[in-house]
């Protein structure tokens, strides 16, 4: 019997958000990869665009900015994204974090998220 396994759906992390789009904000994201929604962000300080968070870092995507609305391919080059950005609620389990992120870490990018008014639920 085959098996199938599906995607994370757009917006399935959300749990709350403000009225309208106030939460979301289109962005840039920069190439080199193919993404989850609701994959955990950060922002190239040297371009302003936003890239997968990496708490190893030291190009400011170490800082939790936000998280993805839907999957998105930059694997060919920069992509138009929509990215929530402030006050809304997410549920953790549906968030893509980095493999080698360790407990502590996952702590303080969730609340460089709470900072923005992104609440991360469990």
């Amino acid at each position: 019997m085959t098996t199938f396994t599906e995607a994370r759906h757009p917006g399935e992390h959300i749990l709350s958000e403000a009225n309208g789009a106030l939460s979301r904000e289109q962005v840039t994201l920069a190439s080199g990869n193919n993404l989850a929604a609701g994959t955990v962000l950060g922002i190239i300080t040297a371009s302003g665009k936003y890239a997968v968070f990496d708490q190893d870092a030291s190009d400011g995507t170490e800082e939790a900015a936000g998280v993805l609305y839907e999957a998105v391919d930059a694997s060919g080059g920069d992509e138009d994204a929509v990215v929530h950005v402030r006050q809304c609620e997410v549920a953790g389990a549906a968030l893509t974090w980095p493999g080698d992120i360790t407990g502590p870490e996952q702590i303080a990018a969730e609340a460089e998220l709470a900072a923005l008014g992104i609440i991360v639920r469990t």
